[in-house]
């Protein structure tokens, strides 16, 4: 449905976007993640139609809508925007919003299309609200409908749940994601956050300075970072130095196995230790010092602190809670 070929973006001198590739099937939800200035809002206008390539295409089922030389208008590409704000219309209640997309169709038939789409989201019952009376949950369902209301070819979300106290985000992130499955959408969404991204996405693009460092499934990109700025933007975990040895890779905290995801080569070689790929002892190991200790319900997360300074995050059970300040054995999980 949606391809980006080498696509490079940019204001004057700068490129925003540098070759950026990625390709989302028909009824797959994509997610560009990324920090704030990474480029990912600029790629997602650029598909919209709101941006225009220094370089490369962009291909919507198969026709190419955007060049260098030649760029679709946006209201021609069949695409669907919800940007951060909602942006719905303060003078028409729900029902007119959800209906302004819809005004080629019959009077019955709008009706109709706008009972659908509120019954999709969950608000069938609130057709004559006014927007200022809804919660912000409810604005984000009413923007949703609207924007899938004229059944666009591709849904484009911008940040869709920054407007939402943060411990909803998830949970909407799931609702939404079952409802653009029951709508049979594919759908691209922008957001800076981990946690949505993997509540939300098929597939997920992680974007650094203007790179689109990979594309891939949760499970990949957590497993098998393809650089060290994925490593560091989706989980937590620490690069150690290590150098290979026949069982894998030999670091400071022992040895781990060869499917540890490494960066670089000789001497520079650094290695991915999550916090489940380290254990705690009592006796043995590698010394550390506990800095921090988090409750995190199933299992306590602890920041330790090495004899070089260096910091290391571990998970340990329940069943026995380390103080701040004492000294504990690292040793590896396997």
């Amino acid at each position: 449905m949606l391809e980006v070929e080498h696509l490079t973006l940019g204001y004057g001198a700068t490129d925003v976007v540098q070759r950026a590739s990625l390709a989302l099937a028909r009824g797959e939800i994509g997610c560009l993640l990324g920090p704030s200035g990474c480029g990912k809002t600029t790629l997602l206008r650029a598909i919209a139609g709101f941006e225009a390539p220094r370089a490369g295409r962009i291909l919507l089922d198969g026709r190419v809508v955007a060049t260098a030389e030649r760029q679709l208008p946006a209201r021609e590409r069949g695409v669907g925007m919800v940007f951060q704000e909602h942006a719905l219309f303060p003078h028409l209640d729900v029902e007119g919003n959800v209906a302004f997309g819809l005004r080629g169709l019959a009077a019955a038939e709008r009706r109709a299309r706008v009972g659908e789409m509120l019954a999709l989201v969950g608000l069938d019952g609130m057709r004559q609200r006014w927007p200022h009376e809804l919660s912000g949950g409810q604005q984000q369902r009413v923007a949703i409908a609207r924007a899938l209301a004229p059944r666009p070819a591709l849904l484009l979300l911008d940040e869709p749940f920054s407007s939402l106290d943060t411990g909803l985000r998830e949970s909407i992130a799931r609702e939404l994601r079952s409802i653009l499955r029951q709508a049979g959408a594919t759908a691209l969404m922008v957001t800076h956050d981990q946690p949505e991204a993997f509540a939300m996405a098929d597939r997920i693009g992680v974007m650094a300075g203007g790179r689109l460092c990979q594309w891939a499934d949760a499970f990949e990109l957590y497993r098998r970072p393809a650089t060290p700025e994925v490593a560091a933007l989706v989980g937590s975990g620490v690069l150690l130095p290590a150098r290979r040895v026949a069982e894998g890779w030999q670091t400071a905290l022992g040895r781990h196995d060869a499917a540890t995801p490494a960066f670089g080569d000789g001497d520079g070689t650094r290695v991915l230790l999550r916090p489940q790929a380290l254990r705690l002892v009592d006796d043995g190991g590698v010394p550390a010092t506990v800095a921090v200790r988090m409750f995190r319900g199933s299992h306590f997360e602890y920041e330790l602190v090495l004899a070089d300074t260096t910091r290391v995050l571990v998970h340990g059970d329940t069943g026995r809670a380390h103080e701040v300040g004492a000294v504990v054995g690292l040793v590896p999980a396997g």
